[in-house]
């Protein structure tokens, strides 16, 4: 066989072919996350000053996608939604053990605990994010009832009725997508429920974003649902529930990006323009991403038994409105 001819791929067969098992291999040179690399990740992005969230994001410091059924709801209104949305799925019941992997500020464990009477554990990489959260639950008086941790997914030792994972996924990387569910299948009661809340792309698997990777979110990767769905399988848990969000992270950006141009002078106090030009165009690009590319949020309900939840997902709307 010539050169020349090894160079001509020309038949769409040949090109698909290539091109899909390139798509399949490529993940596999990012997010390899392992310990030490995965803390320098977290504390990269969520290390920054606490003030800076305080002037884009909602009075929780919820730093994930909010949920919108009308389109016409507030920040706070769709961040309230969002963890009203979550508790639905999750069934949650005040005897419950939760687990929150990739915690944050402790919002969403703290408002399980108050509403829903559940004794929680989160646990984060982040040292700055440990603090507050950690502050918070002592001022509310619920530390005795929620625990933080600054603890890797894969060290968690203990068995939960309920596990939960929300804007946590996207930093674990496509070598350990077996590791982490496997974690949860290790961790979850036999009778459990756990919910997965992920960026995805509705794409083949791809790559990272170089600029995404190099100035905001290094380790990160966006999933495509086959290969989540893949490492599930290899788990031996059950999904029992799949849904796709597909426009709430645009309004959810369009959102944080409006409130960071309102208070862009404190931002720029805090750091300098450089930064400030940076997360504009972080904000701007996600939120086009979402709105007309290929992005979207996928919520994953994973259980050992198959009747862990109800038949038909007529509960989860009484949940939610009750």
């Amino acid at each position: 066989m010539t050169p020349g001819h090894r160079r001509n791929y020309t038949t769409l067969t040949d090109a698909t072919v290539i091109r899909a098992r390139l798509a399949a291999y490529k993940p596999f040179r990012v997010g390899r996350n392992h310990r030490a690399r995965s803390r320098r990740n977290v504390a990269h992005h969520y290390d920054l000053s606490g003030t800076l969230y305080d002037l884009f994001l909602d009075s929780d410091r919820q730093y994930s996608c909010g949920y919108f059924p009308q389109g016409t709801e507030t920040l706070d209104e769709g961040q309230s939604a969002k963890k009203r949305h979550l508790a639905a799925k999750l069934l949650l019941c005040p005897d419950h053990r939760l687990l929150d992997i990739g915690c944050g500020w402790g919002g969403l464990a703290l408002e399980f605990a108050r509403t829903h009477g559940v004794s929680a554990r989160g646990i984060t990489l982040s040292r700055e994010q440990l603090q507050v959260a950690r502050k918070r639950a002592e001022e509310e008086d619920l530390a005795d009832q929620v625990r933080f941790d600054l603890l890797d997914y894969r060290d968690i030792d203990e068995r939960f009725d309920r596990i939960v994972s929300v804007g946590m996924f996207e930093h674990v990387g496509p070598p350990h997508y077996g590791t982490f569910f496997s974690t949860i299948a290790r961790c979850l009661a036999p009778d459990g429920i756990g919910v997965i809340h992920s960026i995805g792309r509705r794409s083949p698997p791809g790559s990272d974003d170089p600029w995404i990777s190099k100035y905001i979110f290094p380790g990160g990767y966006v999933p495509a649902l086959s290969e989540v769905l893949g490492a599930v399988e290899r788990s031996g848990l059950w999904v029992t529930d799949v849904e796709i969000l597909r426009l709430h992270y645009a309004d959810t950006l369009l959102h944080w990006y409006d409130r960071f141009q309102q208070n862009r002078a404190q931002a720029r106090a805090l750091y300098d323009e450089r930064f400030c030009r940076m997360w504009e165009f972080y904000l701007a690009v996600c939120e086009m991403a979402f709105r007309q590319g290929d992005l979207m949020v996928f919520q994953l309900q994973v259980a050992h038994r198959r009747d862990a939840v109800p038949r038909t997902r007529d509960y989860m709307l009484s949940k939610e409105s009750g």
